[in-house]
């Protein structure tokens, strides 16, 4: 196994453990003693992460140094985690409901919906940065959204399994890849007018990978989810919900490409170009709230 292969392996059970113990932990104290109470226990979760997890600390000051454009402190990591822990702590109020919660606007939905308009169903690739949970919640707090996700088939258990821990119907509108049937579900989703994401910053580790230019260094992205795209010839969309802190959220769609219109022989130009653009957002919106970036590993290492 290569250096970089063995870098994704790592951050794939690294971050899971770490996700479902934090996840399990605040579903407890959200339910059991309420969201002001939640909210200031957050804040020693996360600085008992930012001490115990020295590969996570370092990968989020590489991270942050290059989103930030300077020397990262102890002040932007403990930050940093923070963000990350309030996104899961919220989507225990968001899978039951409690919308009144939040304050959330919504960015570029017109483009969406005029998409939508052309014909049912439309794809969102996003990433680990903010919260997708909160679209989900939009969707369906606002009649006319549905919103189904795309994830790897190990990771759709074991997020099924706790997401149904804090609401029972929370697993219904996640598709697990790597069956047959996956992408047939998938049109049939996009058929019935769902939005459909997918997260498209990291992979698995034998899946094929482009090289681009990222906040300052070559870093390697998985080709997969905009094959995806091109195969279920539907527009595509980027989508992020970033959290501004407290209970604000932002969620922004922009269009990447329109895979609807793209002839066979365009497919492959066409896949190498949405990556690009996708990239290219990604970086902007990094710099734009970095602390929403929740890749806690060196995500550089695979293009050295």
């Amino acid at each position: 196994m290569s250096s970089g292969e063995q870098a994704t392996s790592s951050w794939r059970h690294q971050q899971e453990r770490s996700n479902l113990a934090i996840l399990r932990l605040m579903v407890w104290i959200s339910l059991t003693l309420g969201r002001r109470i939640g909210r200031l226990v957050l804040y020693g979760i996360a600085l008992y992460f930012l001490f115990f997890s020295p590969q996570a600390r370092r990968a989020s000051r590489a991270y942050l140094g290059r989103a930030l454009g300077r020397w990262a402190e102890w002040s932007d990591g403990y930050r940093h985690v923070l963000s990350f822990a309030s996104t899961i702590h919220d989507r225990v109020y968001l899978l039951n409901g409690r919308f009144d919660l939040f304050d959330i606007e919504v960015h570029g939905a017109e483009a969406l919906h005029a998409a939508l308009a052309r014909q049912p169903g439309a794809l969102l690739i996003g990433a680990h940065l903010g919260s997708f949970e909160v679209l989900r919640a939009v969707g369906r707090g606002r009649a006319g959204l549905k919103v189904a996700m795309l994830m790897y088939e190990d990771n759709a258990r074991k997020i099924n399994a706790t997401l149904e821990a804090i609401n029972p119907a929370a697993g219904e509108d996640i598709i697990a890849l790597g069956r047959l049937e996956s992408m047939l579900e998938a049109r049939d989703k996009l058929d019935s007018g769902y939005l459909v994401g997918l997260l498209a910053d990291r992979g698995l580790a034998d899946e094929a990978t482009r090289e681009h230019a990222f906040l300052g260094q070559p870093a390697s992205f998985p080709i997969g989810p905009f094959r995806i795209a091109a195969m279920l010839r539907r527009p595509v969309f980027f989508m992020t919900g970033l959290y501004l802190g407290g209970n604000r959220y932002r969620i922004h769609f922009e269009p990447l490409a329109d895979f609807s219109r793209v002839q066979q022989g365009e497919r492959d130009a066409a896949i190498v170009q949405a990556q690009a653009q996708y990239v290219a957002r990604l970086e902007h919106y990094c710099r734009l709230a970095p602390y929403n970036w929740f890749n806690f590993f060196d995500f550089w290492q695979k293009a050295r």
